[in-house]
């Protein structure tokens, strides 16, 4: 559902400007540096998709040693998480308007402890399933930021979209836990985002699990298959471009 336009949207974000960060220029120069923005921080925790950032607020706040970093495409779901978490007065998070697929431009390897996906879009359909944050090419992404032992944890009321992805943490070598297709059966179980709680309220099940990321070696590099071939052997072969990246949807 496309947001309705915010009213003064300018004014009211730069009034929060001090929570926005700027990471038009790639590589960003605050990759490897986040911590800066909060020297005593004990862990670096990345949310994709921070919609309206109740979650994100909430979470901080409740969490005051922990550097949080919000990543919103839609500058009218930002802006308001931006003002809830400047009303609360949190030094500890900080927002930006960006890609998924550019996680490596923004943060160097080892650099984030926890990454949360709330409410992704599912992308149905076959031919869109590369487009799902929790695909495996998106997991390969995220396994090259987070440390070892790092964590995806992620949150779904779509239930195919749920099922899919619990195949897909294993092909990124993520080690499942804390898998449940009923989060709130018992009561409310940690923080809400907005979209969660309207559809709690509904009596749409939450699905929940964690990822964490395992140790893998890295595998040989393969030869070239071209390499004996006395007809391609005098030419230099180019290295792979990179693959174009791509805008995603977040989650709301």
């Amino acid at each position: 559902m496309r947001m309705r336009k915010k009213p003064n949207l300018l004014p009211r974000m730069e009034r929060c400007g001090h929570l926005l960060i700027d990471t038009s220029e790639k590589p960003s120069p605050r990759r490897g540096h986040w911590r800066e923005l909060m020297p005593e921080a004990t862990a670096l925790h990345l949310e994709l998709g921070c919609g309206k950032g109740r979650f994100t607020a909430e979470t901080a706040a409740q969490n005051p040693d922990v550097l949080f970093i919000a990543v919103e495409r839609v500058p009218d779901a930002m802006v308001i998480a931006m003002e809830r978490a400047n009303e609360l007065g949190l030094k500890n998070v900080y927002f930006m308007d960006d890609d998924a697929a550019r996680l490596p431009l923004l943060f160097a390897p080892d650099e984030v402890d926890r990454i949360y996906i709330n409410f992704c879009d599912p992308w149905p359909g076959n031919r869109h399933s590369k487009r799902r944050l929790t695909a495996v090419g998106f997991l390969e992404l995220y396994r090259q930021v987070l440390r070892d032992g790092g964590q995806i944890h992620f949150k779904t009321d779509n239930h195919d979209l749920y099922e899919w992805s619990l195949f897909q943490f294993p092909k990124a070598a993520f080690e499942l836990s804390e898998v449940t297709r009923n989060l709130h059966e018992k009561g409310i179980c940690g923080v809400m985002t907005d979209y969660e709680e309207k559809f709690h309220n509904l009596g749409t099940p939450i699905n929940r699990c964690v990822g964490t990321k395992l140790f893998r070696a890295a595998p040989p590099p393969a030869p070239c298959p071209l390499s004996h071939s006395p007809a391609v052997r005098r030419y230099s072969v180019a290295a792979p471009s990179a693959s174009p990246a791509f805008d995603v949807r977040l989650g709301l």
